[in-house]
């Protein structure tokens, strides 16, 4: 076995990688651009090589850089992760020419499958369903509108060389055909040094299911279940879960059996995925091979209890696998939920900075429940600009989709994160929405179930009445203690009343609290009571709550006469006043936003790319203004209205901040 191995890679995926090799007694080699220099898998490793830059075209896909790291420390074989060069064909070729073992398939294979456009043709040269596009490369954007009018809109524009969303578009006209293939070309020539771009028919209603394979070097390879990854945004996965709610036995085995003749045909190795779209009468058709490891690989390690990543290394290692295909049982079910550092209520925009605190849910390993958190950032870190925006993968196990949904709503309402924008609220409100819970979804499920985007979560009235009895209860611990302090109060006299209106999502509710030794019991207007028990006292941001002997997790911060109570995917500014202060506060004037309307803000921390229009110029409803990249990504931004621009205050190559002006209108 390997006694040191170098990751090749950053994040969550470098320190996913260390601890599997920790446990397999394998000393690991970080590698780090000036941007990650305390970054965690820096930290958790045996030794760090500096390689470059913050932009990974100077420093993580600089294949160069990595075979200096490797010589420096003597490191015997290197794990890709994912994204970077773990499906680079010349990374691979680079490291057998060094006698340094690459841990993934042969270079062949990776050529074969790791190219969209090849792997379409190989795919139905082996008999796989594929869908209809054009597989040849693509000169230009007259060309694309072209092709894509010959294929029939809607059409997926996308990256030969791409993976994780990037380089991806749809395109339902000329115009979008147009603006997406400039992009995905850019987009592709940032992250992967290849702007090769195809186009392809876009399957409308598909639900998006992948097969993990897995193959060693002496001719076996098996297929460990699927995975159901529908739930995307801008093509970028933000749910997993294994197994699928939508496959049948037979489907499920048909696939499953279709990506292994496929990883044969090929002469695979290692992990690997085969993804399909499946329409509605579940028939399934190839999408493309990642000659890699998946970002949800963790769900089905969680339904198999293989580790993928133990295999990986064991295979590369020259081992058999040690189990067959009739070994591999689907046990429970697994839900994944990304974390990503993007800001839901201003459209998912990047979100940076440091993170001021981060505390994730307990882990833990039970028989009937499972919590696991893959991450690769710590409290009092930095988010960057410069790399992909996922901060964590939050991932729950139960024996069966319900519990796993209702363990990983827990989860995520134990989840702290403060000093960014970030998708909590969201994954919350998904995790609750009835479609999904019924499995009735598709990769169009956010368009069609958030068509304005994401607007925050109303909790239904049950649901916020129990919140404002926690909320009561928890202001009247929070204002004896302040009595106390001020010397206000003492043990014999109690100037704490027990009359309250709780303000939340709109409403004024009229409460009593009545407190004993045990915990509180909060009654309503109508005569409704609440039993409120917890341990909760003043400072503390989570709050433990039972009421009416049900568990809930608040997470809590303060607020002029009141909290800031968030709570799955709502996000309240709850007030607790007494009943003349409530009337008061009911005369009290809104304060209206600034407007802004005359201006073009920059919606995120990010670099200036193009701007598409002079100064005196009239624009249009739609109309693309600017492109700003951040975190790997290309945005257009577009004319809200009718105008006329009066001032260009940004220029390309310009990096701004957040609500920085890019341009002012007459």
């Amino acid at each position: 076995m390997f006694k040191k191995i170098l990751i090749a890679n950053r994040g969550e995926i470098a320190c996913r990688v260390i601890k599997t090799a920790r446990k397999m007694g394998i000393k690991t080699v970080a590698v780090y651009s000036d941007a990650d220099r305390n970054a965690l898998h820096v930290k958790m490793a045996d030794e760090a090589v500096h390689i470059g830059p913050p932009p990974a075209n100077q420093s993580y896909i600089v294949i160069d850089k990595i075979m200096d790291a490797i010589r420096q420390t003597g490191a015997e074989a290197v794990h890709p992760g994912y994204g970077f060069l773990s499906e680079n064909r010349k990374f691979a070729e680079a490291l057998e020419k060094e006698g340094v073992v690459f841990i993934g398939p042969p270079s062949s294979a990776i050529e074969a499958m790791g190219d969209k456009i090849t792997s379409k043709k190989l795919a139905q040269e082996a008999g796989v369903s594929t869908v209809p596009g054009y597989m040849g490369l693509i000169a230009d954007a007259d060309e694309a509108v072209r092709i894509a009018g010959e294929v029939g809109f809607p059409v997926m524009i996308k990256a030969s060389a791409g993976g994780g969303g990037k380089g991806m578009r749809i395109a339902w006209n000329a115009e979008e055909a147009r603006e997406g293939f400039e992009s995905s070309k850019n987009e592709a020539a940032n992250s992967f040094g290849d702007d090769r771009i195809f186009i392809e028919k876009f399957v409308t209603q598909p639900r998006h299911i992948e097969i993990q394979v897995l193959a060693d070097k002496h001719g076996n390879c098996v297929y460990l279940h699927e995975r159901e990854c529908s739930i995307q945004r801008r093509n970028q996965k933000v749910i997993e879960e294994a197994p699928s709610p939508f496959l049948d036995p037979e489907t499920r085995k048909a696939m499953g059996e279709q990506a292994v003749a496929l990883a044969k045909a090929v002469g695979y190795t290692s992990a690997g995925t085969v993804e399909f779209i499946v329409d509605a009468e579940r028939k399934f058709y190839f999408l493309e091979m990642n000659t890699r490891l998946q970002v949800e690989h963790p769900v089905t390690e969680l339904i198999t209890g293989i580790d993928l990543v133990e295999q990986m290394i064991r295979v590369a290692d020259g081992e058999p696998l040690p189990f067959r295909q009739e070994d591999l049982k689907i046990n429970g079910w697994a839900m994944e939920s990304r974390l990503y550092a993007e800001d839901p209520y201003r459209n998912f925009l990047p979100s940076i900075g440091r993170l001021s605190r981060y505390r994730p849910p307990e882990e833990f390993h039970h028989a009937d429940a499972v919590v696991r958190n893959d991450t690769g950032v710590y409290e009092g870190g930095e988010i960057s600009m410069y790399y992909d925006p996922m901060i964590a993968k939050l991932c729950t196990w139960a024996p069966d989709r319900e519990a796993a949904i209702e363990g990983m709503e827990k989860a995520l309402d134990a989840f702290e994160v403060e000093g960014i924008g970030h998708n909590l609220p969201f994954l919350s409100a998904v995790m609750a929405h009835p479609r999904f819970r019924s499995g009735n979804i598709t990769t169009a499920f956010i368009a069609e179930e958030y068509p304005e985007g994401f607007q925050g979560v109303t909790l239904p009235e049950p649901l916020a009445r129990k919140v404002a009895a926690a909320a009561a209860a928890m202001f009247r611990v929070t204002e004896i203690r302040r009595s106390r302090i001020s010397g206000r109060m003492d043990n014999h006299e109690r100037k704490v009343g027990d009359s309250w209106v709780v303000s939340l999502q709109g409403e004024d509710l009229n409460v009593d609290v009545e407190a004993d030794r045990d915990g509180s019991t909060v009654t309503f207007e109508d005569g409704a009571e609440h039993r409120v028990i917890s341990d909760w006292r003043p400072g503390q941001t989570l709050a433990h709550v039972t009421i009416d002997e049900e568990p809930l997790t608040l997470k809590v911060g303060y607020t002029t006469s009141g909290f800031r109570i968030r709570f799955q995917g709502a996000d309240m500014k709850v007030h607790v006043r007494s009943p003349r202060q409530a009337e008061l506060a009911r005369l009290m004037p809104e304060k209206l936003p600034p407007d802004t309307s005359k201006f073009l803000l920059c919606p995120m921390p990010g670099l200036i790319v193009r701007i598409f229009v002079e100064e005196g110029q009239e624009v249009q409803e739609g109309q693309a203004l600017a492109v700003v990249e951040a975190m790997k990504m290309e945005n257009i931004l577009r004319a809200e209205k009718k105008a006329v621009v009066k001032h260009i205050a940004a220029e390309p190559g310009a990096s701004l901040a957040v609500d920085d002006i890019i341009m002012e209108f007459e």
